[in-house]
């Protein structure tokens, strides 16, 4: 079948006409994002919601709350979410203890002042870099950002491009590129975007060992074609 590419857009309506509408599974508020985050590890939609799900029943997730309970409590409400359950508990306690002193109690007074002043408070909390902070920034409506999802920055890059690049970051700011130019810079669209390739990074369109034969765009992916060309893209 000869390519045929598309734009962004055009994707986008045929991953959702598969897929369907897409919602996110988190808590899309700053403060509550963070701790989610470390609810579970290796973290992953189920894994942090088993351990958001234990913490709210057996701790609760405001910081007073967290900073009232014991190492010992906090790490045996996260065990359900997997590994290292204790290191996640001292975490939980860093951010609530940081939101306490220096935000009195609310994230959201975090959330003043240049974008860029924002986003180095974030990448302060333990286990939060760009590509979470760029999540929290879309699904929290602090700016419209080009997030990616941080397991699939590959997804859209291979689509439009062919191949994704040896480095992450550079994927990344691939990614990052083509929303930017294809994607409004308005809050739905871009989460929209965000949620279609999180999902087909994650059902089909794999890092490693991707089902092209299912995939619904193939036609359309400069990927597949360059498979079956037996070409690649220069690193």
């Amino acid at each position: 079948m000869p390519f045929k590419p598309l734009s962004v857009a055009a994707i986008l309506d045929k991953l959702e006409a598969f897929y369907g509408a897409q919602e996110p599974c988190w808590p899309v508020e700053p403060y509550a994002f963070l701790i989610w985050w470390h609810c579970g590890y290796p973290a992953s939609d189920a894994t942090c919601t088993r351990g958001w799900n234990a913490l709210n029943k057996e701790v609760g997730i405001e910081p007073r709350q967290i900073l009232k309970a014991t190492q010992a409590k906090l790490t045996q409400a996260l065990k359900t979410g997997g590994m290292v359950p204790e290191v996640r508990a001292m975490r939980l306690q860093q951010i609530a203890e940081r939101v306490e002193n220096e935000f009195g109690g609310d994230l959201r007074n975090a959330l003043v002042g240049r974008i860029e002043d924002v986003r180095k408070k974030f990448k302060k909390f333990p286990g939060i870099a760009d590509p979470g902070v760029d999540r929290v920034f879309l699904f929290g409506k602090v700016t419209p950002v080009a997030a990616v999802a941080s397991n699939c920055p590959h997804v859209l890059v291979r689509i439009q491009l062919g191949l994704e690049r040896e480095s992450y970051g550079v994927t990344y700011g691939e990614a990052q590129t083509l929303i930017e130019a294809g994607v409004p810079k308005q809050f739905h669209p871009r989460m929209r975007a965000y949620l279609l390739m999180k999902e087909h990074g994650q059902t089909l369109c794999k890092r490693s060992k991707p089902k092209c034969g299912e995939c619904p765009i193939s036609a359309h992916c400069a990927y597949f074609a360059g498979k079956d060309r037996g070409r690649s893209r220069p690193r």
